[in-house]
């Protein structure tokens, strides 16, 4: 069996070598038949179907090729086949697609491609805003790679966007961009021919005829350059401009030399259909106006047919209206009026309302009896074409400020992670630098911190100390003024009656009661003197010890004088404050004085409560208010609350705070009475 295991394995690698083999050659196959699928789908021989079918092939084939710029240079083939069909679904759709794989591959120059390719489509679909935006994008992608050709390009479709929305300042503006790129060129007559040939029409437009034949002659003239297809038919093109230019200009005659040498060029009605039934309605209509009758209206009806066979309908408006004016020149009322209810109907069907407006100012002039009506239409309609053109033309304006905004958001945002490469880099080679000399930074803060917490203590310990001088001094008055009344009035009262007792025993029995009597009344009033001295003796000690309150009540009153918010205070009667020290007062002083700050500056609260309360071996400091609140999971400590902290572990107490956004907040300090305190340390 052995001896058979070499065999079968030859065998087996040179079966799968046939595979291997027959797949390529199959691949190889299908690769060279793209090629002929492309071709054949633009082959103006073959019927509709059948190019629908050859470019599906071609697409199935590259669609499942690798996302390099072979593919994509493939599908824009394809793209390009979709759109000669005039399948504007299908250009678009894979125009989306090259631009998808084109974003994914970085590939800027497949991108500005792909955006172009976009604006033809919303251009031909008569969706302006979004044809801007995507020729705008584009231009910005070849401005950013340099491409000078394709920058021109581009310019060109936007300035074209912009003449067919009646934007004709911004129009110029970006034809002559064009021009700026493309003087110093070389082989570029094809497109300096598009943008003289454009300036031209605008100036045209704007009624400087002057300029307008300046530049369309400049456009005839660049192609007398033979690399541009004579099958374009540029000339007649440039031809039927000129001519329309004096037509304008009401030189009829010279218009009509124009438009019968553009009539004249070779294979003009088989390469360029339309131009030529362009050609014939203008000539018709320099012969009208000239009284030339010759020819007419045989020319109006054979471009008008024309048009009909293509279903140029907007086209057809102008020959219904030029025929209108033929026979109204003829007096064939009847056919005036028809002609130009023709015209109006058709042009109502369309969006561009030039047309609707041509169509009525003629029936206004053919139907006399219903002119006011037309003529009311005629002003509505054009307000509102003007109105439409001014909106489309600061939409573009908006569109290009929006985009740039955007790019240069993504610029900043480019450049900001640069930075950020940057700055971590150097972040990690210097980072035990900057830790050492964070953590020093820190504990110099931190000694500054307490330094600084030393000098306020020793504020409010000389304000106690002078309150507690002034009291002293007050005590001793008290004091003295006890002795005086106690040595001049209780003592001498006493002396007196005791003297009076004594001389009790020289009296008889009945003479002594009634004496002993009074004596026992006057000793009564003497206890009562006693008793007032000892209740003001209390009464000092009283506010010897709530002498801290009305330290705090100064504060409080500091509080409601300088800020609109309701101050509301409570003492609990039960705190013991002789328990209580001095250094432990001062930082509830303070920590008070930090909880009204921050209420004042961050709460923007309407009413802020403080409670002083006695909870079994603790007193409870509440500081709370209806404010703005704050999030206490996301907010970091500031340095007052980090001070707060700092003051309440001085005293072994605790901090809390409840708050959220909306629902105020609520700070509780509870600190611990040590039961072993001096009095005489205290205020």
């Amino acid at each position: 069996m052995k001896r058979y295991c070499p065999i079968l394995l030859f065998l087996l690698l040179i079966f799968s070598g046939c595979t291997q083999k027959e797949k390529s050659s199959e691949l190889t196959s299908v690769q060279d038949s793209l090629p002929i699928y492309l071709s054949l789908a633009n082959d103006i021989q073959i019927n509709y179907a059948l190019k629908q079918e050859y470019a599906q092939k071609a697409f199935s084939i590259v669609v499942k090729q690798k996302n390099d710029s072979i593919s994509r240079f493939n599908l824009f083939k394809i793209a390009n086949r979709y759109y000669n069909m005039n399948d504007f679904k299908s250009y678009h759709e894979i125009s989306q697609l090259v631009l998808d794989r084109s974003i994914s591959s970085k590939d800027s120059a497949s991108i500005a491609k792909a955006y172009t390719y976009l604006g033809d489509y919303y251009s031909s679909r008569v969706i302006s805003d979004s044809a801007f935006r995507n020729y705008f994008l584009a231009q910005k992608i070849y401005l950013q790679i340099n491409d000078q050709h394709n920058l021109a390009r581009t310019l060109l479709s936007k300035a074209s966007l912009q003449y067919n929305e009646s934007d004709f300042f911004e129009s110029e503006i970006s034809v002559f961009k064009a021009l700026s790129i493309l003087k110093n060129k070389k082989n570029v007559n094809d497109q300096l021919y598009e943008c003289y040939n454009l300036l031209g029409i605008l100036y045209n437009e704007r009624e400087e005829y002057e300029k307008a034949l300046e530049y369309q002659n400049k456009a005839l003239n660049t192609l007398n350059d033979k690399s541009i297809p004579a099958d374009l038919q540029l000339k007649a093109t440039s031809l039927n401009n000129i001519g329309f230019v004096y037509m304008r200009m009401k030189n009829y005659k010279q218009a009509i030399i124009y438009f019968e040498k553009g009539l004249q060029e070779k294979n003009l009605f088989e390469e360029k259909t339309i131009l030529y039934a362009m050609l014939l309605d203008n000539l018709a209509y320099s012969k009208l106006k000239s009284k030339r009758l010759d020819g007419l209206p045989d020319q109006f009806y054979r471009s008008l047919k024309i048009r009909d066979s293509l279903g140029l309908k907007m086209a057809k408006v102008s020959n219904q209206i030029h025929l209108s004016e033929y026979y109204a020149f003829k007096k064939d009322t009847l056919r005036a009026v028809q002609f130009s209810k023709q015209a109006l109907f058709l042009s109502r069907s369309s969006d561009k309302l030039a047309n609707t407006l041509l169509a009525l100012k003629q029936i206004a002039v053919v139907d006399p009896e219903n002119a006011s009506k037309y003529s009311k239409e005629y002003i509505q309609l054009n307000d509102k074409m003007l109105k439409a053109e001014r909106n489309m033309g600061e939409k573009f304006s908006r569109i290009e400020y929006e985009t740039n905004e955007i790019k240069d958001q993504n610029s900043s945002l480019q450049e900001k992670n640069k930075t950020l490469v940057y700055v971590f880099s150097i972040c990690t080679l210097l980072g035990l630098f900057f830790y050492v000399y964070k953590t020093q930074q820190a504990k110099n803060r931190e000694l500054i911190f307490k330094q600084q917490q030393q000098i306020a203590n020793e504020d409010i310990y000389n304000l106690m100390i002078s309150q507690q001088n002034e009291i002293e001094l007050t005590r001793i008055k008290e004091k003295k003024k006890v002795a005086q009344e106690l040595h001049d009035g209780v003592l001498g009262r006493l002396f007196g009656i005791r003297i009076s007792l004594d001389s009790l025993d020289k009296l008889d029995e009945e003479a002594a009661v009634s004496k002993r009597k009074k004596y026992l009344t006057e000793l009564k009033n003497v206890e009562q003197d006693i008793r007032e001295i000892s209740h003001d003796l209390n009464r000092e000690k009283s506010e010897l010890i709530n002498n801290f309150v009305s330290i705090l009540g100064k504060l409080f009153e500091d509080q409601r004088n300088t800020y609109s918010s309701k101050l509301i205070t409570t003492f609990d009667p039960d705190i013991k404050w002789d328990l209580i020290s001095n250094i432990e007062k001062i930082n509830l002083y303070r920590i008070v004085q930090e909880g009204l700050q921050n209420c004042n500056k961050y709460a923007n609260a309407d009413i802020i409560k403080v409670e002083f309360k006695n909870e079994n071996t603790n007193l409870v400091l509440t500081i709370e208010d209806d404010g703005i609140g704050f999030n206490t999971n996301k907010t970091k400590n500031g340095i007052g609350l980090h001070n707060i902290e700092y003051r309440a572990k001085e005293c072994k107490g605790t901090v809390t705070i409840k708050s959220a956004k909306g629902e105020g907040t609520i700070l509780t300090i509870k600190v611990p009475i040590e039961p072993n305190n001096n009095l005489h340390n205290d205020i």
